[in-house]
């Protein structure tokens, strides 16, 4: 991997916007101007004020450039501007990294038409949505359901096989069905089957998987058929549907672009034992991103800020992700390019990495305080995370536990930057998240409060996903477990991979809450 510093080149757009928003962040995160180098105090300085102060520059960065963050476009350059000057500002080298993907914008809104039997017109982002990397076409022909599992609980497969396609007519629209493998393996088989279009309609096993939904084919996939996401009733209706024929058409662009991931060092600690701190920086084209994932790009900045000058025992490394949105094109080039290199010229960069740390959305305002499932034992079977990814989702449950906060284990799904880390490397991960498009159940609304039967983000790849679309106190707990969780590792990757923290520094993840409100570690504390 080859990091370059920032040039003048780079520093475009809204250059002195966030310029200025960056002077005002740091103004907000220096009100403590010490070394934070136990958790109480880190946690008293990383203060929900600050984190908003980063997601208010985020706004600013897309209201200033056509009301997003997407990577390719100047929100976004605007975005890795701030970043790059608030870690100046606080006393970081940061470096960019480039790296090429394919652009993806849609030029107008797909439409959908049932023309047999009867006709009905549906609507664009109530029911259907265009799969982000569809190609840019129309169909106009009959429906052919593909290998569907209707109901509660079904364990589909819809698409993910050639043979799955077996017998399928050439030139009619494909309809599968959400569940096992990627939307683009669905795409690209319905194609090489002759489909002239494609439906994805969601899985519906769950009642978190029955809304529309937006979905991501990835900046590889390059077929030519216009594709579709839908809810899973309508989906349900349809697939049942005599007759049935369509018409739907995509107006989309896709071109070779340039972006970056941004990367910053503390200037201490064991450069051989490097724990890693990420989320994405990009936005959806339709919207600002100041919750997915402005909350934990925000985060993560406000803690590097606060950790500046703590002497850590082991490096830690932040990273802010480009092209997450596009299929976490960011983070699997830096992983690659890690393997590549360790292959070619045995660098050992990646063998250094003790572990990686994910926050992708952490202030969802119909929230539920989920924790990625490291042995594989509360979530849906997507399988457990490499060797140490148990131990850390522990920390966060205990960490939960001290501040009085219920959780529930979600699985590595694959659906952010932990992916490349855990399915290239091998390495150890773990995170937060709040929820995106899943809808909150019953149950979920007794324990954690909200609205059940609504999605635990409303604005997920909207334009309402601003400013406002957060839930304050998700975000101030889940702020505080990103610091808590940094810093620890910072000190002691022990249980991860055997390497003992320096002085006196234990392992044990015991925690509790002074009356103060200041959280502690009991028998714990950080040596400097």
């Amino acid at each position: 991997m080859k990091l370059i510093g920032v040039s003048a080149g780079l520093l475009v757009g809204a250059s002195a916007l966030a310029f200025a928003s960056a002077a005002s962040a740091e103004s907000s995160s220096n009100k403590c101007n010490r070394s934070n180098n136990n958790i109480s105090k880190l946690t008293q300085c990383v203060t929900v004020e600050g984190v908003r102060a980063h997601q208010q520059a985020f706004q600013k960065a897309a209201d200033a450039n056509g009301g997003n963050r997407a990577s390719g476009f100047p929100g976004y350059d605007a975005s890795v501007d701030y970043i790059v000057e608030t870690l100046t500002a606080a006393g970081y080298s940061p470096v960019v990294q480039p790296f090429d993907f394919v652009i993806f914008s849609e030029l107008s809104d797909a439409t959908l038409a049932q023309t047999a039997p009867g006709s009905e017109t549906y609507v664009f982002g109530e029911d259907f949505a265009t799969m982000s990397y569809s190609g840019n076409g129309s169909a106009d022909a009959s429906v052919t359901p593909v290998d569907l599992a209707l109901g509660a609980g079904n364990a589909s497969t819809s698409g993910c096989e050639a043979g799955d396609f077996a017998g399928f007519p050439a030139g009619n629209i494909a309809m599968v069905q959400r569940g096992a493998c990627s939307f683009q393996q669905k795409a690209e088989n319905a194609e090489a089957a002759g489909a002239t279009g494609v439906i994805i309609f969601n899985q519906g096993n769950t009642d978190g998987r029955k809304a529309l939904f937006g979905g991501t084919l990835s900046d590889g996939y390059t077929g030519d058929l216009p594709v579709l996401s839908m809810s899973y009733d309508l989906g349900e209706v349809l697939a049942q549907t005599s007759g049935l024929k369509l018409a739907m058409r995509t107006d989309t662009l896709r071109a070779p672009f340039t972006t970056f991931n941004v990367l910053a060092e503390t200037k201490r600690g064991d450069p051989d034992n490097v724990v890693m701190v990420g989320s994405h920086l990009d936005s959806v084209d339709e919207g600002p991103g100041i919750q997915d994932n402005g909350s934990g790009s925000a985060a993560i900045l406000e803690v590097a800020v606060q950790m500046a000058k703590v002497n850590v025992r082991n490096k830690v490394r932040f990273a802010w992700w480009g092209a997450e949105e596009s299929g976490l094109v960011g983070a699997t080039y830096y992983v690659t390019d890690l393997i590549e290199k360790n292959i070619e010229q045995g660098d050992p960069t990646i063998e250094k990495i003790a572990l990686y740390l994910n926050f992708d959305m952490i202030g969802s305002p119909n929230y539920v305080f989920k924790i990625y499932d490291g042995d594989d034992s509360d979530g849906e079977g997507a399988g457990a995370g490499p060797e140490g990814s148990a131990q850390i989702e522990a920390f966060f449950e205990d960490y939960y536990t001290s501040v009085g906060q219920p959780f529930k284990g979600t699985d590595f799904s694959g659906r952010s930057d932990y992916g490349p880390f855990i399915d290239f490397a091998g390495i150890p991960a773990g995170g937060l998240f709040t929820g995106a498009e899943e809808l909150k159940t019953e149950e979920e609304a007794e324990i954690w409060g909200g609205v059940a039967g609504e999605q635990l983000d409303p604005c997920y790849h909207s334009a309402c996903d601003n400013f406002d679309n957060i839930s304050l106190k998700a975000l101030d707990v889940n702020a505080d477990a990103v610091a808590a969780s940094t810093l620890y590792y910072a000190m002691n990757t022990e249980e991860i991979n055997g390497v003992k923290g320096k002085g006196n520094f234990k392992n044990g993840k015991v925690f509790r809450t002074k009356p103060s409100g200041r959280l502690e570690m009991l028998g714990t504390r950080f040596a400097r």
